[in-house]
């Protein structure tokens, strides 16, 4: 058999394979309540705990049950939680206060509130390092914390608005910047700027996840397009169709899949069937709402906050419609398999 038709044929059993594994469905949901809004969900997949933003506060279930574990109070307009795991640290980006609020993962009391740049939105915790990273919108930085002191070590300039963040394999850290439709890598040590790749064929980047394997990013994009990345020259390798208001991706590499959430009430599964090619092989209906997601790799579990959100048109015509969330809607989508 020539070489080609061999190509060929580990391309389709790859592809079958990867149809064969996508039968996701809403499994069950975990009802939080309230009528606050939200932004991300972090899973601890060590601690079996999901962190979900809730307005001024996050609420903190039991991954595996969705019940209740406490609530960390007094985050006003928390965007994202991150979790530095080893040191028992825990991060919350408020952006009404332009702070992080630590805490103690264990018990979920406050340690301090760290002053950081003007309205932090996502948050990353880089194990390599050992530092936490805030995306700041207002002052279109990114601040650095050391985890285990809970002291700013410094700022990274940049120069947009950062939106999903990961740490590649290869020591830097890399961010969306939603306001230029570009990935900004930089050295989470020297927090030195070492790259600044425009997204060919992407705007309006926000969910971030990575194969750091084979050294891809997969970013979604707002013109409803998954932009694949060659993270070590910024090439676009392929661009395939998703949903609409994308705010969040994940990818499961022992299975070669990724997932993005989007606010139309769509969860885009996509196979990596070799690191040059990509098929949408699932579109899951989840919630209209459900814009973001967390990723499980323990369990190969999605979580997705939601809720049912009522729309009043303006009196205005040149105003925003009202929206409000309808009272003991807010809740975790699970979806599984």
């Amino acid at each position: 058999m020539k070489s080609a038709s061999i190509r060929q044929l580990f391309v389709a059993l790859a592809l079958a394979l990867g149809l064969q594994a996508a039968s996701y469905k809403v499994e069950s949901r975990y009802t939080i309540g309230g009528t606050e809004g939200w932004d991300y969900i972090t899973v601890d997949g060590a601690a079996r705990r999901l962190y979900v933003s809730h307005g001024v506060r996050v609420n903190v279930l039991d991954a595996d049950t969705g019940k209740s574990v406490g609530v960390i109070e007094d985050t006003p307009g928390v965007h994202g939680i991150a979790i530095a795991g080893p040191l028992g640290h825990g991060f919350t980006s408020n952006g009404k206060e332009n702070k992080v609020s630590m805490f103690d993962t264990r018990t979920l009391a406050l340690i301090r509130k760290i002053d950081v740049g003007q309205k932090p939105d996502g948050i990353h915790f880089d194990k390599a390092s050992g530092r936490v990273f805030t995306n700041n919108h207002g002052s279109h930085d990114i601040t650095a914390i050391d985890a285990d002191s809970g002291k700013v070590v410094g700022t990274v300039a940049a120069k947009g608005d950062g939106e999903g963040i990961v740490s590649s394999s290869d020591g830097l850290v890399y961010v969306n910047l939603e306001d230029t439709s570009e990935v900004v890598a930089f050295d989470p040590k020297t927090l030195e700027v070492k790259h600044r790749f425009p997204i060919d064929g992407g705007k309006a980047p926000t969910g971030l996840a990575m194969d750091r394997k084979n050294n891809r990013l997969f970013i979604a994009c707002h013109n409803q397009v998954l932009v694949v990345m060659d993270a070590t020259n910024g090439k676009t390798i392929a661009s395939v169709p998703i949903g609409k208001g994308p705010d969040a991706a994940g990818f499961n590499g022992k299975e070669g899949m990724i997932f993005v959430s989007n606010g139309d009430g769509t969860l885009n599964v996509i196979h990596e069937v070799s690191p040059d090619k990509y098929e949408t092989v699932q579109t899951v209906s989840t919630q209209a709402s459900a814009k973001t997601m967390a990723f499980d790799g323990n369990t190969g579990k999605i979580f997705l906050p939601a809720a049912e959100v009522v729309v009043e048109p303006a009196s205005d015509p040149a105003l925003k419609p009202k929206k409000t969330i309808k009272n003991g809607t807010f809740a975790v989508l699970v979806v599984g398999r």
